[in-house]
């Protein structure tokens, strides 16, 4: 009897091993096929951006500011005129059919907030939305990056491939980085960077499970996009001469003002985004009726200066080049501060990573131009401090110091500003954290009342309810007529901190919608087992 026993216990442990290596093969091979999904969404993405472009400016998005500047400055503000209409349009009609409740387009604040509470589940539609109103708002010049919305179309892609599978929470979180890292992989050509992105910003952690099938994701998809696109960089570094000990120095300088130019694009678009919304609630307005004023406003901004439409990666290239002067330098990168906050506080679809690439680059072109006029020694040449601002801005303004750093390597594939690079970035990233607090993710998300800066036991506070934990009403459990109650949404942090404050072993839970009907019971023991189970099964999902 012991033996039968004992052989039956050893069969259920290697069944489940056998499971679980089943399981993370099903993963594996899911990852692959979510990277090469991803890869064609953006495909097609890039292709919808294009078509928009070359309908508004005659020229593909890569050479947006030369066609701007072919057709003249009515033409030019006509575009995104015309674009803020079509935009308010597609929200409209994806309000009225429910793909995008609140009337917004979605980024990679979704996806991280998709990940830490939603269990890795994001809507097909939401995602195909996202991307329409992204494209028209970059292919018709609105200020804004096409990145955020490419990571949130992966990810929609990864959910909706995943959702048929019964895959578990813990899987659905990981094919969701893959989904990331796929679309990161295939808008800058860049599997490395891809791979560090969906780790740092959207999983937040670096555990071996889930490192193997995102990897997995980003390579299959830098293939698949090589394949059909070609190998080239999305940005050719330009030369810029040797780089000295003195050029790291000046690099952490750099690195330092550009943490002010991030700051300054994230405190005008939280401010701005705010005043936009009351202004609209204080006169009945329609947010639908928003994108047509940004566009009338960075219309009026690009028709003179056409650098600020789009994702402005020629206007980049020009600064390496050399084709600006100082003074122009400034007023572009000041424009451009004031056009993307405009075009993110009006609801045009889009990002800010390229928006931070286009601010760093000419920050960094104008400090360039400074150090080469005064400097009584030898230093590299604008186009090296125009690269590094590039990097340092972006990186701060996401709040990705690694990936960043990775993204513009590959971008410019040069390792030699690598090491000035990182020191700017770090630096950048510290002096926007000082002062903003958040980055662009994280202060979106913080408005939905979610602070990713408490860590994962600040996300399990907020997120899990109380509805999740509590028991049906037991008979013998104590209840006073004179007892407070706990209401179904609340939080598990509320929850506590009320039992904590009222100094209860515990209190019986309502609905809002029947306040005086008691429908369950949650102790303080089975809160604080909740909470430290969810708490052991975020340091699995961390670190293992």
């Amino acid at each position: 009897m012991h033996r039968t026993v004992t052989r039956t216990l050893i069969g259920i442990r290697r069944m489940r091993r056998r499971l679980k290596a089943l399981r993370t093969a099903a993963v594996w091979v899911f990852a692959v096929l979510i990277g090469a999904a991803s890869a064609y969404g953006i495909i097609g993405f890039l292709f919808t951006i294009n078509f928009i472009s070359a309908l508004a400016f005659g020229e593909t998005e890569k050479m947006i500011v030369s066609g701007a500047s072919r057709l003249g400055p009515v033409r030019a503000f006509m575009a995104p005129v015309f674009g803020g209409f079509v935009i308010a349009g597609l929200l409209y009609l994806a309000d009225k059919a429910g793909w995008l409740p609140g009337g917004r387009g979605q980024g990679v604040a979704d996806v991280i907030e998709a990940r830490a509470v939603k269990s890795g589940k994001i809507s097909a539609r939401a995602g195909v939305a996202s991307a329409a109103l992204a494209a028209v708002s970059v292919g018709a010049g609105g200020s804004a990056g096409r990145e955020g919305p490419a990571v949130h179309l992966g990810a929609a892609i990864a959910s909706f491939l995943d959702d048929r599978f019964g895959f578990s929470a813990k899987d659905r979180r990981i094919l969701l980085g893959c989904g990331a890292a796929g679309a990161v992989a295939a808008s800058f050509n860049a599997p490395i960077a891809g791979v560090l992105f969906a780790l740092e910003v959207v999983m937040g952690a670096y555990g071996l499970s889930i490192f193997g099938p995102i990897a997995a994701a980003s390579v299959t998809a830098a293939i698949v996009i090589r394949t059909h696109l070609g190998d080239f960089p999305a940005v050719s570094a330009p030369e810029y001469g040797m780089v000295g000990n003195v050029d790291v120095a000046l690099a952490a300088l750099l690195g330092l003002l550009c943490g002010l130019f991030a700051t300054a694009l994230l405190l005008a678009s939280e401010r701005l985004t705010l005043r936009v919304r009351q202004f609209a609630d204080d006169k009945k307005l329609s947010y639908i009726f928003l994108p047509p004023i940004g566009g009338v406003i960075v219309g009026a901004i690009g028709a003179f200066y056409p650098e600020v439409f789009g994702v402005g990666y020629e206007a980049v290239q020009n600064v390496f080049s050399g084709e600006y002067e100082l003074h122009l330098l400034f007023i572009i990168l000041l424009l451009k501060i004031i056009a993307t906050a405009v075009t993110l506080s009006c609801r045009f679809g889009g990002g800010v990573f390229s928006p931070g690439l286009v601010i760093g680059a000419f920050g960094g072109g104008a400090f360039g131009v400074l150090v080469n006029s005064f400097s009584p020694i030898e230093t590299a040449g604008p186009a090296f401090f125009a690269m590094v601002g590039m990097g340092a801005a972006s990186g701060a303004i996401i709040g990705a110091p690694i990936s960043t750093t990775m993204i513009v390597f590959e971008m410019t594939g040069d390792y030699a500003l690598t090491i000035s690079l990182i020191v700017a970035v770090a630096l950048a990233t510290l002096v926007t954290q000082a002062i903003a607090g958040n980055s662009f993710f994280h202060w979106q998300l913080s408005r939905r009342g979610y602070d990713m800066s408490d860590g994962p036991q600040g996300v399990i506070l907020k997120t899990m309810r109380v509805r999740d934990v509590m028991e049906r009403m037991p008979p013998c459990a104590p209840l006073s007529e004179t007892a407070s109650r706990l209401d179904t949404q609340a939080s598990l942090g509320e929850a506590l901190a009320k039992l904590e404050r009222e100094d209860e072993v515990g209190l019986p839970v309502v609905s809002s919608r029947a306040p005086d009907d008691v429908i369950g019971y949650l102790s303080r023991v089975r809160a604080l087992n909740a909470y430290n189970k969810a708490l052991i099964d975020s340091h699995i999902d961390h670190h293992r």
